[in-house]
């Protein structure tokens, strides 16, 4: 045996040994940096200026669209807000106008009971609307098409042929409805006082199904001149009908209409107003480059995330040979970014929506209203993720995290509930008592009543019903106010407090609840140590230095 055999041994077994040593003590070192690498990009943004000097770009500009979004909705607003008034209060107008004894009725509420009634009532339309000029105080006109005035038109609705003999229980019947209509034009009649002479009509009240009256009027909305504004164009197609469909010798009569706007086609108005606008369509822009610039920067923020989520997945079975949990993923998607991005998408499209009206091309107020109402109300809520990096206001949003699945688990638990008793009260109830009339009604009454609103006026309803009927109500009603008020909601209510006092305890005592969360909390490092200030080695490296060591 050579002497040399031993020695050569030896020196195997001392480079194995400083092998092994090294290799662990890089992946030590693989570890630390990708546990440290976690911890900053969990951190909040003033962490990570205290890391890195990273500026808090995204915070800057989320504090700056929270201003400039809420000036932007209050603008709309007012205008929205006039636009709105306008448009109601010329239909209360056209009310009072052509309804003949109109009393500030409830819409639907007007009804007619005799055919003398009728004839004078459709006679008393067509002359308020030839004598329009002279009697409205606002600035209505009637519409001009190819210079020639638009008429008003006499449509009327009924059956084919009918023979109906309520005596004798007979009756022959053909359900084709037919239409037929009356041309009108105002300026015809206007000198004339023998119009009723020359228009005549006649209604078959046995087959009648309605009586429809439409006109097209115009005019102008003046009000925005005081607010800088220039004002709109307005036509106004009125439709009066009188629903004759029941046969139930009631007929009901209502006024409908449907409102275009657009600009005005010559106009003039004296001062700064063309230059206001022009401020609020360099407004509108700057708010639509802050939101796309915000949008840029939240999606890079989720993409950058989604690959962390997946290098951490790759990690934790390499060197742990576990597999990450759903909810240690999901982690790593901010749902705050996601809220943020849904309400820049939607600030862009009403404030794009906005400029179009401004300049008159588009007049859908009610769109960009909901679309600026829906984003400036989700800027505000993402507001409690900038105040949720303090840990008195955090454990407000850690709850409603941790108890939205058993919330949403628990509602749909409960709806199944909620929707039988609508659908039975929608059934039973709906003939005989207004709030329970429509399946959509049953659910808004049945919601009040879950609130404890609007008890007894329910009640009260159907007290005088028939017997049976009463009966049912009662009981319909007790079980559900007592199963909802003094079950579910108590259920619902103990469902977040113990959620609640668990998240209270977690924080208390500070343990982690997640392995991700364990994880990380390994890392010692803080932010003001200076560490972070070297960027980390990738996670791609660290991952095939990992399988070198394999």
């Amino acid at each position: 045996m050579d002497e040399s055999e031993p020695l050569v041994r030896s020196e195997e077994r001392r480079l194995n040994s400083h092998c092994r040593w090294s290799s662990q003590t890089m992946e030590t070192k693989v570890v630390e940096n990708f546990r440290r690498r976690l911890k900053y990009f969990f951190m909040n943004p003033c962490e990570k200026y205290e890391a890195r000097g990273r500026k808090p770009w995204k915070l800057i500009l989320q504090i700056l669209k929270i201003a400039i979004i809420t000036i932007q909705l209050v603008s709309f607003g007012l205008s929205n807000g006039m636009m709105v008034t306008f448009r109601e209060e010329n239909l209360m107008t056209f009310r009072h106008l052509f309804l003949k004894e109109q009393k500030d009725l409830q819409l639907g509420s007007y009804a007619l009971y005799t055919k003398k009634n009728v004839y004078d009532h459709i006679y008393y339309i067509i002359h308020r609307y030839i004598h329009l000029r002279n009697l409205t105080v606002g600035n209505l006109a009637y519409e001009r098409i190819n210079g020639e005035y638009t008429p008003l038109l006499v449509c009327q609705e009924f059956y084919r042929n009918s023979s109906i003999y309520p005596g004798n229980e007979t009756f022959d019947i053909d359900p084709q409805i037919e239409k037929d209509c009356m041309s009108i034009y105002p300026v015809q009649w206007l000198d004339s006082s023998s119009w009723a002479t020359h228009v005549n009509f006649s209604l078959d009240f046995k087959r009648l199904l309605s009586v429809n009256i439409y006109l097209t009027l115009k005019t102008i909305n003046l009000q925005t001149v005081r607010h800088h504004e220039l004002p709109d164009c307005y036509d106004f197609h009125v439709m009066i009908v009188f629903d004759n469909r029941a046969h139930s010798g009631k007929i009901k009569v209502d006024v409908e209409n449907d409102v275009r706007i657009y600009e005005c086609r010559d106009w003039n108005v004296e001062g700064t107003s063309g230059k206001i606008d022009y401020l609020l369509l360099l407004f509108d822009s700057v708010v639509i480059l802050s939101c796309f610039t915000s949008l840029i920067l939240c999606t890079r923020s989720i993409i950058n995330g989604i690959q962390l989520q997946f290098e951490f997945s790759i990690f934790f079975h390499v060197y742990y040979n576990k597999i990450a949990t759903w909810s240690d993923r999901m982690e790593f998607i901010n749902g705050w970014y996601i809220l943020i991005i849904v309400s820049d998408i939607l600030t862009i499209a009403g404030s794009a929506l906005k400029i179009g009206i401004q300049t008159k091309f588009l007049t859908n107020y009610d769109v960009c209203s909901i679309l600026l109402g829906t984003a400036t109300m989700l800027v505000w809520v993402g507001v409690i993720r900038y105040l949720g990096f303090f840990k008195k206001y955090n454990i407000l949003i850690l709850t409603l995290r941790a108890a939205f699945p058993n919330v949403i688990r628990f509602s749909c638990c409960a709806a199944m509930i909620y929707l039988g008793y609508c659908f039975c009260g929608w059934i039973v109830l709906g003939p005989y008592h207004d709030k329970f009339r429509t399946l959509d009604k049953v659910t808004e009454c049945l919601f009040s009543l879950l609130n404890g609103d609007d008890m007894y006026a329910t009640f009260l309803r159907l007290r005088d019903k028939s017997y049976i009927v009463w009966l049912f109500s009662r009981l319909y009603l007790y079980s559900f106010i007592s199963l909802f008020i003094y079950m579910v909601l108590s259920l619902f209510i103990a469902l977040i407090t113990d959620t609640y006092e668990t998240v209270k305890h977690h924080q208390q005592d500070k343990v982690p609840v997640s392995q991700l969360q364990a994880f990380i909390a390994e890392c010692r490092d803080q932010p003001e140590s200076g560490i972070y200030q070297t960027d980390e080695e990738p996670a791609s490296c660290c991952l095939s230095t990992c399988c070198c060591f394999g």
